[in-house]
């Protein structure tokens, strides 16, 4: 690198990279920190801009902390899990609450009436559900299980990781050694983490996807490992809908399944290895209960749960309204929320329905009845075809008051501008809900209220 390259940084962008401007270009700095000078070497230049790397800290800013993770950096190798270890986890947040408002400013025209404080939780041992990469890299004659290195397709060689829970970090190595010896160490490229916790105890499960049915001397060293871990290996061939248990086979009819729970509304949730749940179990207690608070649901209104799942909102919804209607756009999600509704003893107040919320429209809208409050969740992709079918502004059908809980901050920013400025709800408040500490995913919280 060129020694002469050393700028000032402005500010952190939303992939919590630091921003300078240099002859007339932005230059997007992976590990820099607002305020800090830094000697820095580009790796992709364009016409206007640049992306480059730190070489050097010459004036680290007062945020700046050593990563807690050794496999954490910038440098070659090191492991993409994390982008953000660098940064103290305060101005983490801070910078993901500057990104949420810069994007409803900028593509939303909106700004909230209030920003909520943020929702903090666990910043390291979190991740109860991760997908985790296996490569058998002859080179090194070893087997690698670990998330992609950072910009590459290579998978990291991790021997611990913090985000994990601990005894998941401490079983990375022996899971190495454990499908070095398998016939299938070629067939078996992905190991899905899942995660259940009910009343402080865990049951660990372990998806490993195979390409291939594992031998009958693999399926010994499984079993062997299984029991003497205690994990689960279930085994997925095909899609998620093909997963099934495998081992320790002794328990395979008393194994305890996956669930977590909701303490403040006493549920208890089941759910599959496969199914989506987040990755983040305090945080998602957390941030049902502001939700709902949120939403303000009176026993006597009927509540739309839009992007239902398996019932995470609608359960807990259920025990504040009169009638709770779930909607999802897979069959089988949707029949497993209404058993999991029967199971919590909520199966008078909720009823569920099965369609695509991507090309939902008036008339359909309308057909559901009377919403008197929305919660939305939707996927990466946001909810505009929703907010764009809801009953017009001064129609008596049109929700009082809807929370959007989003996990892309410009999808809810381009559904909010739908909102408010076609609408006519008001943006009364909006916050970051810190879900994925270290790294610059952004999930957020945002109400609206009728006009």
């Amino acid at each position: 690198a060129r020694m002469d390259l050393t700028v000032q940084i402005e500010s952190i962008d939303y992939e919590g990279r630091g921003i300078a401007h240099r002859d007339g270009k932005v230059v997007f700095i992976d590990g820099a920190i607002t305020g800090e000078t830094v000697r820095y070497s580009p790796y992709r230049k364009k016409e206007n801009y640049e992306l480059a790397q730190v070489v050097e800290v010459l004036a680290p800013a007062a945020a700046r902390v050593t990563p807690g993770c050794k496999h954490a950096g910038m440098h070659g190798g090191a492991c993409g899990g994390c982008s953000m270890q660098h940064v103290e986890i305060r101005t983490q947040v801070a910078a993901k609450q500057r990104v949420l408002e810069d994007n409803l400013e900028r593509i939303g025209k909106v700004k909230p009436e209030t920003v909520m404080r943020p929702i903090h939780g666990p910043t390291w041992g979190y991740r109860y559900r991760a997908r985790l990469s296996v490569r058998n890299v002859h080179k090194k004659g070893s087997v690698l299980v670990g998330f992609h290195e950072r910009k590459s397709s290579y998978v990291a060689d991790m021997q611990s990781c913090e985000v994990l829970p601990r005894r998941i970090s401490n079983l990375l190595l022996p899971l190495r050694a454990l499908i070095s010896g398998l016939s299938i160490k070629e067939k078996l490229p992905q190991i899905e983490l899942a995660v259940g916790t009910v009343a402080g105890r865990h049951v660990d499960v372990l998806v490993l996807r195979v390409l291939e049915a594992p031998s009958a001397e693999d399926a010994r060293q499984l079993d062997l490992f299984a029991a003497e871990h205690g994990i689960q290996f279930w085994l997925q061939s095909k899609g998620p809908d093909t997963v099934v248990y495998a081992y320790p086979s002794a328990d395979a009819a008393s194994a305890p399944r996956l669930a977590y729970e909701i303490p403040e509304f006493g549920i208890v949730m089941p759910f599959k290895p496969t199914d989506f749940t987040q990755v983040n179990h305090q945080i998602n207690a957390a941030l049902v209960g502001r939700a709902l608070r949120l939403l303000e649901v009176q026993p006597g209104d009927r509540v739309g749960d839009f992007f239902c799942g398996l019932g995470n909102f609608t359960l807990p919804l259920a025990t504040q309204a009169r009638a709770v209607l779930g909607i999802e756009g897979s069959k089988p999600l949707v029949e497993r929320a209404a058993s999991n509704a029967q199971a919590n003893g909520l199966a008078a107040k909720t009823s569920f329905a099965v369609a695509n919320l991507f090309e939902v429209t008036p008339v359909q809208f309308a057909a559901w009845g009377k919403f008197d409050r929305l919660l939305i969740d939707p996927p990466r992709e946001g909810a505009l075809e929703l907010v764009k079918a809801l009953p017009p502004p001064g129609d008596a059908n049109q929700p009082k008051r809807i929370v959007y809980v989003s996990c892309n901050p410009s999808t809810l920013a381009r559904d909010a501008a739908v909102l408010v400025h076609t609408q006519g709800y008001v943006l009364k408040s909006a916050g970051v809900v810190n879900m994925f500490p270290h790294t610059s995913h952004v999930e957020s919280v945002a109400v609206f209220e009728r006009g």
